[in-house]
């Protein structure tokens, strides 16, 4: 009896853990902002080496009465793999310990080729993240999105209204595409042998000129709406195009697809993907469109990796898109009208997939 007891009570010390682990998650993005508003990456990259306590201290110039908290905010960043920390912690001479940058960090480092900065602040902007708070009215309710029950408008229609929420977008997404310079490397064969490609939903054009730049000789054309490219200027194998992509899509040898299908329901996405198909008929037996994109595979995935791909998910839930598994996707290409595609996973937690018509 005595025994069952304590099952019990450790299930629910347990079942706490969980409950309060869940419930104070939102410190872990709050901290970060906290260490990209002081300029911590940069000032420890600048430092050449690791920092200690009061090297960091004297960089940051606080007020006497606020150093005392910075130890405590950088050990929780590096529990969660912001910083390295080394020394100086069991005997709480505070003195000896040193920060240094991790992988996550060095991509926080101003200047930087892959800076994400941008899309950090983005996604913690407070008023964007108070969507959040609407999941449950907006479940019960009759809006189509949480956006909508949060703000009375869809995203989009909401970025059309608020300019510098837009731009705050299409910063976040352009520092999201200055990783795809890194995969390029390793999967130049999905790009070799094509004459043009168009990027359909590619924004201001940050991986399209990556990828024209990759490939001099390509015609490379970002479609977007007529606002987002206007007055944008390309390059002599580089060109901005204004359209509706649920209308039309220029013609060329391949479409890239980089981050679009999971803001949109099914309905849309095989809409798209016939606009898609369209626009590479008949342009050769290389046609074929390349979509980045997450695919959740929760049987292979390590647990880190399912849940960034199932914390991605919940952010589309906000303006009813998805992420999808592989079963999905390929359910979407046939309706769509393809015939077969192949999955490159070589893109941190996304994938590349190719589609052939």
């Amino acid at each position: 009896m005595a025994s069952r007891n304590q099952k019990k009570i450790d299930e629910a010390f347990e079942g706490q853990n969980v409950l309060y682990m869940n419930t104070t998650a939102h410190l872990r993005p709050m901290c970060l902002k906290w260490a990209i508003q002081l300029g911590i990456p940069d000032i420890i990259s600048n430092h050449g080496k690791p920092i200690t306590l009061p090297e960091l201290l004297s960089a940051l110039q606080l007020p006497p009465a606020k150093s005392c908290f910075v130890h405590r905010f950088m050990r929780f960043l590096a529990h969660n793999g912001i910083f390295d920390i080394h020394g100086g912690q069991e005997d709480h001479h505070h003195e000896l310990i040193t920060y240094a940058l991790t992988p996550a960090s060095k991509l926080l480092v101003s200047g930087i080729d892959h800076c994400l900065v941008p899309f950090v602040l983005s996604v913690t902007d407070p008023h964007m993240m108070s969507k959040y708070h609407h999941l449950g009215e907006w479940i019960r309710g009759d809006d189509p999105t949480v956006h909508e029950t949060a703000f009375g408008t869809s995203i989009w229609d909401y970025f059309q209204k608020k300019p510098a929420y837009l731009g705050l977008f299409h910063e976040a997404m352009a520092s999201d595409s200055k990783m795809l310079g890194l995969a390029i490397k390793n999967c130049t064969s999905v790009f070799e042998g094509l004459d043009s490609i168009v990027d359909v939903g590619g924004g201001t054009g940050t991986a399209a000129r990556i990828i024209s730049e990759a490939f001099p000789k390509m015609e490379c054309i970002v479609f977007d709406l007529p606002r987002v490219v206007e007055n944008l200027i390309g390059t002599h194998n580089l060109s901005f195009v204004g359209g509706d992509m649920f209308e039309s899509i220029p013609q060329a040898n391949a479409v890239l697809l980089k981050c679009v299908l999971h803001d949109w329901n099914d309905e849309k996405c095989i809409k798209l993907l016939k606009k898609c198909k369209d626009s590479i008929s008949g342009k050769g037996s290389r046609e074929k469109v390349i979509i980045i994109d997450a695919i959740i595979n929760e049987k292979v995935d390590d647990p880190d990796m399912t849940q960034i791909k199932l914390t991605q998910d919940m952010c589309m839930v906000t303006i009813t898109g998805k992420e999808r598994t592989e079963e999905e996707f390929k359910q979407l290409f046939i309706e769509s009208g393809f015939k077969s595609h192949k999955i490159f996973p070589i893109l941190g937690f996304r994938s590349l997939i190719e589609v052939y018509p």
